[in-house]
């Protein structure tokens, strides 16, 4: 038996995923073509703390000499990988840290993950429907009911999901344009909300010497502080629900 059509992707939706790719991969040949001649081996998607110290150490003379061209790289790797969900981009906010310090670190991957995510849901948009309900059903269903309760507070809402682990920022990404979220909510909370585990990820990344693996980013301390932020940003939610209770 066949996929259901509705979950297969028509010609024109995998020849404009295939697009983006390339736009991608043009933008990266561009960046390499401007670079000197040299030894490029060591670049790699990171994938652990010792790929992301090796990448510092062979990085750092080039961020200083070439800057622009390793923001560009940097930052067209990051939204690349946003845009089709590949696992990693933790690694590259670690290394954002370690080659840009803290407040450009920050500032450099709010605008990545922000214009990655942007990305991957204006791609979801015209061809993700399929991928989010194969992948995801029942995770689908619930963030539909939920928007769909809170849609007087969404950007509350959507900031605690982007605050707190309660969704994965994949699934948000892919998901939100799918159940109506206007973008301009999806934009603020994204932009808004990623600021605190950023500074909380940016900020190891320059000390990646007592950093034995990415489990040591998010302690209790550091989980119970994401979930307060989040708490905060649906306090007026849950503030003008109790009002429209009490008024009843």
């Amino acid at each position: 038996m066949g996929r259901d059509s509705k979950y297969s992707l028509s010609r024109w939706e995998a020849a404009a995923a295939a697009g983006v790719v390339a736009s991608f991969g043009l933008v990266l040949v561009v960046v390499y073509l401007s670079m000197p001649s040299s030894d490029y081996s060591f670049l790699k998607l990171p994938r652990s703390v010792e790929d992301i110290q090796d990448l510092r150490d062979n990085l750092e003379s080039y961020t200083s000499d070439y800057t622009i061209q390793v923001l560009v790289g940097y930052c067209t790797v990051y939204i690349f990988m946003q845009t089709f969900m590949i696992p990693g981009t933790i690694f590259m906010s670690l290394l954002a840290g370690a080659l840009f310090g803290v407040l450009r670190g920050v500032a450099l991957v709010v605008f990545a993950a922000t214009a990655g995510a942007s990305s991957c849901y204006f791609l979801s948009y015209l061809i993700g429907r399929p991928l989010v309900f194969s992948l995801w059903p029942d995770k689908l269903s619930f963030f539909q009911e939920q928007v769909a309760k809170r849609r007087e507070k969404l950007l509350n809402y959507m900031l605690f999901l982007r605050v707190t682990p309660t969704l994965p920022n994949t699934f948000i990404n892919v998901a939100s344009p799918i159940v109506d979220v206007p973008y301009h909510i999806f934009f603020l909370a994204t932009i808004i909300g990623l600021i605190p585990a950023a500074y909380v990820t940016v900020r190891a990344g320059i000390a990646l010497g007592e950093l034995r693996s990415v489990a040591d980013l998010y302690d209790f301390q550091a989980i119970a502080t994401l979930f307060f932020i989040g708490i905060v940003s649906v306090t007026p939610t849950l503030i003008n629900k109790s009002q429209t209770v009490n008024d009843a």
